[in-house]
């Protein structure tokens, strides 16, 4: 089960989802006006099957919830299938086993072949911390070579948040780095779930102080497929799909994988990469101060 400072993280988890519902969203009627946000916390204890003080005490972290029960609220509070499996993983269900460095890097040397089998697709194996444990090499001609960045920051969030040439070459940066967070809050779990979670948190929050009010956001989300556009400075616009997949031998692990859309940008990444084969990829430049949207809804 859930230490008490996790509960605290999933009651304000809860309580996040309850203050952005209004009583149209679950086929209630508002009778009065409301002072606070969203619906009140009888609302969600009489639709949950609960009750009020019980539901109150499961916000402030003092309570303990079933399955069943926390299913029950899940549904009162139209949590998506992403928002459930982190209220699950919160209240210390479907904890994920601990992979040791030695199955990582079995890992790592298992899938890097099917990374390399993508000369001119930008490719990735994360951990379930994000932590990158293997790339071919065109995701190095695209982004920079992880191996400039020391091990402890290599992480993909952290390079999102913090590396000026990862976000100089992303067009438009801010909403697939939102979602990779939402999905890295999701996979990860809380900040307190283990050492390097809780680490990698403390890291954003010194490296990135004006995102912080990403970091204490209580969204989360499934990393969704979509377009995307690279400006490397030397062969123009590329734009790309990312996609993703879990490998067979560790479903916590993520493949990333950007695959030209056209045949001008599969011949510019191609480009791209041969030239980056014959020199050395540029290192991690630490970013300057970003402008930053707000915590999605």
């Amino acid at each position: 089960m859930s230490t008490p400072a996790v509960s605290q993280e999933l009651g304000a988890f809860l309580r996040a989802h309850r203050e952005r519902l209004q009583p149209a969203d679950v086929g209630l009627t508002a009778t009065a006006r409301r002072r606070t946000p969203g619906l009140r916390r009888e609302e969600v204890a009489s639709l949950s099957g609960v009750g009020l003080a019980w539901y109150t005490w499961l916000e402030q972290g003092r309570v303990t919830a079933s399955r069943q029960v926390l299913e029950a609220v899940a549904r009162a509070l139209r949590l998506d299938a992403a928002g459930l499996r982190h209220a699950m993983r919160l209240a210390g269900y479907h904890e994920p086993v601990p992979v040791s460095r030695t199955a990582a890097q079995r890992l790592a040397d298992a899938v890097r072949p099917v990374l390399d089998s993508w000369p001119a697709s930008p490719a990735v194996l994360l951990d379930r911390h994000f932590d990158l444990l293997s790339w071919n090499a065109a995701w190095t001609a695209l982004w920079g070579s992880p191996e400039a960045v020391p091990a402890d920051r290599r992480n993909l969030m952290w390079l999102m948040a913090v590396d000026r040439r990862l976000r100089s070459v992303l067009h438009d940066w801010e909403p697939l780095a939102m979602n990779v967070f939402q999905h890295f809050r999701a996979q990860a779990g809380p900040a307190r779930a283990d050492a390097r979670t809780g680490e990698l948190y403390r890291r954003l929050e010194a490296d990135a102080p004006d995102l912080r009010h990403w970091w204490g956001c209580h969204t989360v989300a499934e990393l969704t497929a979509r377009e995307v556009v690279a400006e490397p400075p030397t062969i123009g616009p590329v734009r790309l799909t990312l996609s993703s997949f879990h490998p067979v031998d560790d479903p916590s692990a993520l493949v990333l994988l950007f695959t030209p859309n056209t045949g001008t940008d599969l011949a510019r990444m191609t480009e791209l990469a041969a030239a980056t084969s014959c020199a050395t990829g540029p290192g991690l430049t630490v970013r300057s101060r970003p402008r930053a949207s707000h915590c999605p809804a």
